[in-house]
């Protein structure tokens, strides 16, 4: 059975708006979710430990009746290191050049995340200080899945930055733990690790219970209980993002092997039913081609339920005027993953504006990007990259404003602060100001 993939053309009238109905996507909210997680924070906040054990051991069905203290949910590094030597050579192997490559791109990305300051003619210094956060919680689902590679992507940029203690949690539903999970956590140099999820975990993290430390910064992603809880603790600390289904957009100019792109568009598919994957070429008979490999490669596809039902509900094989329109397209549509899989993709990269990663040439598969290129593969999703970043290492930093003034300097700008103090009604701060006058 062939797939009903979305077929649009840019000099359609109703383009635009096809366009925007294809991209609409509000993360819906569950008014039971909300009410669950909000009990949940109060509780953790309240109880501590106490409440964190009991929620632990009721959703995540750890066996034998469950754990009897908080004690039982940590992994010492002994544990680590056994789950590191413990997995195949292969897996290894892989795990270890990941995170070499992870951390040489975020080492080069820290030293262009310098502070500086300059001294003006009347002695005054002004300038900047950048400081690592002390304490961040990295959260890694456990459920269906399980993610070492994002073990790698959120805890290496924050030892890179100097974050001095890094706390992992990880749900292990009915005690099982996956072990190239732990391998992963040993690898990037997490502090600890904790066998707790869910609004809970992120309670703890963020409000501190008797055995956990509360940390500055809330990182990784979870399901809608933790996204729902991350939004509720924003403020009490900081949060990374509440991500959206993963998206992929190519911009292809007809040159490339339409099985691999069709590949490339089942690889954000397969995430799951709400993934986006979209394809923008001015060449009616490659797109053609495209969908014809979509049909022939989808069958072999283990998660082809999945794959179908996103591109048939999300996704879209889109015609264009030509590259440089669908370079402005994309610029409108600021994906998450953006190939540019062309003959020459730099002189179209050059264009782009709006994208959390961009993946140049045919070669440039988004799963590379996904686990061992170096880039950070946490980006910004649902059109958010028209303002935001991938995590990276100024994520586990901040900035501190230097300001030394000299007493030739106060003369000077005491008199400016004066006047304009004077001119909100603040007196107080312009005699402040007026006191350091000869």
């Amino acid at each position: 059975m062939s797939i009903q993939i979305s077929k649009l053309d840019s000099s359609q009238v109703d383009f635009k708006k096809s366009l925007d109905a294809l991209l609409a996507f509000e993360a819906s909210t569950d008014e039971a979710i909300e009410r669950a997680v909000a009990g949940i924070l109060a509780d953790v906040k309240a109880r501590g430990d106490a409440a964190v054990l009991e929620y632990t051991n009721r959703f995540d069905r750890i066996p034998n009746g469950g754990a009897a203290s908080m004690a039982a949910f940590d992994i010492g590094t002994a544990e680590l290191q056994a789950a590191l030597a413990a997995i195949p050579a292969a897996q290894r192997s892989a795990l270890e050049t990941a995170a070499q490559r992870i951390r040489a791109f975020h080492e080069r990305q820290k030293q262009e995340l310098q502070g500086f300051r300059y001294t003006e003619a009347d002695g005054t210094v002004l300038g900047q200080v950048i400081t690592p956060l002390d304490r961040v919680g990295i959260y890694v689902p456990g459920g269906k899945a399980a993610y070492p590679s994002s073990v790698l992507m959120n805890a290496i940029p924050a030892h890179v930055a100097g974050v001095q203690e890094i706390i992992m949690v990880v749900p292990t539903p009915d005690g099982v733990k996956n072990q190239m999970v732990l391998a992963a956590a040993a690898i990037a140099g997490v502090t600890r690790v904790i066998t707790i999820g869910g609004a809970q975990a992120v309670g703890a993290l963020a409000y501190g219970t008797e055995t956990i430390s509360p940390v500055d910064k809330i990182v990784g992603p979870g399901n809608a209980y933790v996204a729902a809880a991350k939004r509720r603790v924003f403020g009490i600390v900081g949060i990374d993002m509440i991500a959206g289904p993963s998206e992929i957009l190519i911009i292809c100019d007809g040159t490339t092997d339409p099985d691999w792109v069709a590949m490339d568009l089942f690889s954000q598919a397969e995430h799951d039913e709400l993934a986006q994957s979209i394809l923008l070429c001015p060449d009616a008979d490659y797109i053609a081609k495209v969908e014809a490999s979509i049909n022939k490669l989808l069958p072999a596809m283990p998660r082809a339920d999945v794959i179908r039902t996103s591109l048939t509900d999300r996704g879209a094989l889109i015609k264009v005027a030509d590259m440089a329109e669908a370079c402005a397209i994309a610029n409108s549509i600021a994906a998450e993953h953006l190939e540019i899989s062309a003959e020459d993709p730099q002189r179209w990269a050059d264009q782009i504006r709006h994208a959390g990663a961009m993946f140049l040439g045919r070669y440039s598969s988004e799963s590379l990007g996904d686990y061992c290129c170096g880039p950070n593969h946490v980006l910004p999703t649902s059109r958010t990259a028209r303002f935001s970043s991938p995590l990276g290492v100024y994520d586990f930093q901040k900035r501190s404003s230097l300001i030394h003034v000299s007493e030739a300097g106060a003369q000077t700008l005491g008199k400016v602060a004066a006047e304009l103090a004077y001119g909100e009604g603040l007196q107080a701060h312009a005699r402040s100001a007026e006191l350091r006058l000869k």
